[in-house]
């Protein structure tokens, strides 16, 4: 018996975190911790979607990602395909609609989709018999990873958000990351900071629900954990930020910045890191400090909870 069972979930399509209650969500995240169980991940019932086919299109390359989803259809009984863009029909000029319908011609039952554009899981959410999963689009939403990331902070706190301050460091603008983890940890009861330079912070961010601070001193000072994110320079089409040096000077995350935090405090990343810009070696690779690798191990578990929770819609 999964802590899911006698839970009933509604929700068809998982695109953005506005689109479920707490209830939902801590439903979710319980499931998750259950497949966090390896034993239960590799040996557990493969019957939660026997029969069904999960197709994972991606638009954005990804790997850790893409990989997680396959692997969480795979140990749940799905047959899985992952369709290769870069060989596709898309690069010969076919719309995003057009593969919709080659899509749902196929007949799949779950559809994960990442894409550059923001709204186009949700687009192919109206267009699809199946449902759609969002593995991120532009710089609007990225409701997995918020809740693997979730998964990995309740580990750490014993499952308990309220009172814990969180700092969200970096390129907030540009990153659908934030504005998911932002959401979610809103909805649990966290308090969330947000710290980068001006140009960085979008100008409604004091909106969110959030603090929001320029310098990382301030930002830190009594935080419980530090989610630092990538900078996105791929997304920025001006200068932003005078160097990668000076960047890291101010808001890149050592030993010397970590300090203004709560002892004990714990570090987060998305991935990919960018070593010396972001972060630190010697604090991405400290065990003591770093949850990054548990927040790759928790990508599965929790993607293999959102697959098990839409199939229940599926019966």
């Amino acid at each position: 018996m999964t802590p899911f069972e006698g839970y009933e979930f509604s929700k068809r399509h998982c695109l953005d975190i506005s689109d479920f209650h707490r209830a939902d969500i801590e439903n979710l995240l319980a499931l998750g911790a259950h497949y966090a169980d390896l034993d239960v991940q590799k040996h557990g019932p493969r019957d939660v979607l026997a029969g069904k086919t999960l197709v994972n299109l991606f638009f954005e390359n990804s790997t850790r990602t893409e990989k997680s989803f396959e692997l969480a259809g795979r140990r749940l009984g799905a047959d899985v395909i992952s369709m290769q863009i870069a060989s596709s029909s898309v690069k010969k000029g076919e719309t995003l609609l057009d593969t919709a319908a080659t899509l749902n011609a196929m007949n799949p039952d779950l559809l994960v989709v990442r894409h550059g554009q923001s709204g186009a899981p949700s687009l192919l959410a109206q267009k699809v018999s199946c449902s759609v999963i969002n593995a991120g689009d532009g710089t609007h939403a990225h409701p997995t990873q918020a809740l693997l990331d979730a998964l990995t902070l309740r580990q750490a706190f014993d499952g308990d958000f309220s009172g814990i301050r969180i700092a969200i460091c970096g390129d907030i603008l540009h990153s659908r990351v934030a504005r998911s983890n932002v959401q979610l940890l809103n909805m649990l009861g966290a308090e969330v900071r947000l710290i980068g330079p001006p140009t960085l912070i979008p100008t409604d961010a004091d909106q969110w629900g959030v603090d929001v601070f320029h310098d990382m001193k301030d930002g830190l000072a009594g935080c419980d954990a530090i989610m630092m994110l990538r900078l996105q320079l791929e997304r920025m089409s001006g200068s932003f930020v005078p160097s990668q040096r000076e960047y890291f000077h101010f808001y890149g995350l050592d030993r010397s910045k970590l300090a203004y935090a709560k002892d004990g405090a714990v570090v987060l990343h998305p991935g990919p890191i960018n070593r010396g810009v972001e972060i630190s070696s010697g604090v991405a690779d400290d065990p003591d400090i770093s949850l990054i690798t548990q927040q790759v191990a928790a990508g599965v578990a929790m993607r293999m909870a959102i697959l098990h929770a839409l199939a229940e819609g599926i019966q």
